[in-house]
C-alpha cells in the first residue's frame, strides 16, 4: 500500500492512532505496540516521508484539512463508509487489502 501511495505523489504522510485512541476504540489491553514504536517502524519504510499521530477523529480531520492532499489513499475495507477527511482531499483512492493481516487476529491467536 505504501509503495502504491507514494507512487501517486511527491510526499507520503501516514496517520496513526495515538495509544489513548486505540485504548478507547479497542479496549484496555491495546495497543500491543506503543504509538512511538509504531511510528518508528513506519518511519523506517522507504516510501513514507512522515508519520503523524492523532488523538481523535476531529484531530485527524484537522490534520487532513491543513494538508489538503491531492490524493488520499485508504484501505478498500473503507469503501462506502464515512472516510475522515475525504472532503479535504482532491481525490480519494482505495487500496485492496493484501492478505488477511490484522493485529486483532494475531492477538486472538495468542490467547
Amino acid at each position: 500500500m505504501f509503495k502504491y501511495a507514494k507512487s501517486l505523489g511527491d510526499e507520503l504522510i501516514v496517520g496513526i492512532d495515538s495509544d489513548e485512541k486505540v485504548r478507547s476504540d479497542k479496549g484496555a489491553h491495546r495497543p500491543f505496540n506503543t504509538a512511538q514504536d509504531r511510528k518508528f517502524a513506519l518511519e523506517c519504510i522507504q516510501y513514507i516521508d512522515k508519520v503523524v499521530i492523532f488523538d481523535s477523529r476531529d484531530n485527524l480531520e484537522e490534520e487532513i484539512r491543513q494538508l489538503s492532499p491531492d490524493v488520499m489513499v485508504i484501505g478498500s475495507d473503507w469503501r462506502g463508509k464515512d472516510v475522515v477527511g475525504q472532503d479535504y482531499a482532491k481525490e480519494l483512492k482505495f487500496f485492496k487489502r493484501v492478505g488477511d493481516y490484522s493485529t486483532t487476529k494475531i492477538l486472538g491467536n495468542l490467547e
